[in-house]
């Protein structure tokens, strides 16, 4: 791994967190290489059920990539096919949620948006400042900020490159909690906890599905979604859902 990306873990919750606070958490080759291998090591571990990505620190979530690091790409090709730490997140098999503590700006916003829930703290704020620096982001701004705001706040974000603040991002539902700074860490993991003692086949299955939502059209959704019903159907843990309904207990799900 790497001195700035801490992989912990919590029970059946994975813990990301991006440390390097002293740069705004800001992400270095290096530090995406670290962030592929820690999605690896989570995809392949049957007991954990979900993961935390945070930033170390109470001023960052993630300033997006080191600008500083930006000019060693020697061709613009080199640079187009380099390590991203987006598709890193996007790679993760598990539910994710982002614990935005600060700045989440750039490449760290679309990092955010790659999780499939994002939670802030209330000093938290959002940016897509690349514009302000001569190019727009690549690891998905424009397509995940016109799903997720729709496309005229898409656009006002992307256009200007100015922040909004948690307060904005909830209203218009690129957050779905905003709390106390204090708190959030503690929320993410009692979310995380909720979603990892729910059937972890269903739960892997469901991030699927909500994926294609996107990108099909409402037939193909609906005939995908009803495929993947069928394959969670035949799992061991949805028979163990059937008979821990009629008996009456919780069910104890094995991934299986």
């Amino acid at each position: 791994m790497s001195e700035n990306i801490l992989v912990t873990r919590d029970g059946a919750v994975g813990v990301i967190t991006i440390n390097r606070p002293e740069k705004l958490n800001a992400m270095t080759p290096e530090m995406a290489e670290a962030l592929v291998a820690a999605v690896g090591d989570f995809n392949h571990d049957d007991t954990i059920r979900c993961v935390i990505l945070t930033g170390a620190g109470d001023k960052s979530f993630s300033a997006g990539s080191d600008i500083r690091t930006l000019d060693a790409y020697d061709t613009a090709w080199n640079f187009r096919n380099r390590t991203d730490y987006c598709d890193a997140i996007r790679a993760l098999l598990k539910p994710s949620i982002a614990a935005v503590n600060g700045y989440a700006f750039g490449g760290g916003l679309e990092t955010a948006m790659a999780c499939d829930i994002r939670i802030a703290a209330n000093t938290a704020s959002f940016a897509a400042p690349e514009i302000k620096l001569g190019w727009i982001g690549g690891g998905g701004m424009a397509v995940n900020l016109a799903h997720a705001i729709g496309p005229s706040n898409a656009a006002l974000m992307i256009m200007t490159g100015d922040p909004v603040d948690a307060a904005t991002a909830e209203r218009w539902g690129l957050v779905s909690r905003v709390v106390a700074p204090e708190n959030l860490m503690v929320e993410a993991l009692k979310l995380a906890g909720i979603i990892a003692i729910r059937a972890p086949i269903a739960a892997e299955t469901a991030k699927l599905n909500l994926r294609a939502a996107w990108e099909l059209s409402i037939a193909n959704a609906i005939a995908y979604e009803r495929d993947l019903q069928a394959i969670c159907f035949a799992t061991e843990d949805a028979a163990e859902g059937r008979a821990a309904f009629k008996q009456k207990r919780a069910p104890v799900f094995r991934r299986r």
